[in-house]
């Protein structure tokens, strides 16, 4: 059974690189190319493919608006993005919006392939290096939603006048405390976080949400 491909890419050189791919194997047929979403719409009343690889960036309408209107259409059609675009943000939105995979232009043939035949099967492809990256930063996420558990209310109350800019005498001040303890509170918030400073300390509570 052929595997019908289809790619929608506004690089003539990617979509050669992509039939040069394809061709080399017996049970892949490449069914169309489209540069942009008119294109892609119109060809797909014309040849379903089983395989879509649908690039983000094209003119007109964007990759990742065409993917909702495809799927809504066509939702049984597998679509794996094939972008330059590296991002989590990226990434996170076009799975979340029903794609099921993922690679990097760079991609090698193999990779290509594989992601092919894993998507047709049914499962879901990120290349190596996007899965890595969105496992990187899944575990920096956890590890911080780990350490908002960790810190006690009266840490997370330091923690977000250290934020508000107030130096420890000024802490102390505001909670009745003396500077020695605020000091050891701001010595127990920077090893729970694994902060270098007081400027490290303030970026990761603000990028994790421990502060405001």
């Amino acid at each position: 059974m052929n595997i019908k491909i289809a790619i929608a890419d506004d690089h003539p050189m990617v979509i050669s690189g992509v039939k040069d791919i394809l061709s080399d194997v017996t049970h892949f047929e490449f069914t169309g190319a489209y540069a942009d979403g008119y294109e892609l719409m119109n060809g797909l009343q014309l040849i379903l493919p089983d395989i879509l690889l649908l690039d983000i960036q094209m003119p007109g309408k964007s990759g990742d608006r065409l993917l909702l209107d495809i799927l809504k259409k066509y939702p049984d059609l597998k679509v794996i993005v094939l972008s330059s675009f590296d991002s989590i943000l990226y990434i996170n939105n076009m799975m979340r919006n029903g794609a099921r995979g993922y690679l990097l232009k760079t991609a090698d043939k193999n990779t290509l392939i594989t992601a092919i035949i894993t998507v047709f099967d049914g499962g879901e492809y990120l290349e190596p290096a996007v899965k890595e990256k969105t496992e990187a930063i899944e575990m920096g996420i956890n590890k911080m939603l780990a350490i908002k558990f960790i810190l006690t209310p009266r840490e997370k109350e330091v923690l977000q006048m250290i934020v508000n800019g107030l130096t420890n005498a000024e802490i102390a001040k505001h909670l009745f405390l003396s500077i020695h303890t605020i000091e050891n509170y701001r010595d127990n918030i920077l090893l729970k976080l694994e902060a270098k400073n007081t400027a490290d300390l303030v970026k990761k509570a603000l990028t994790s949400g421990l502060a405001e």
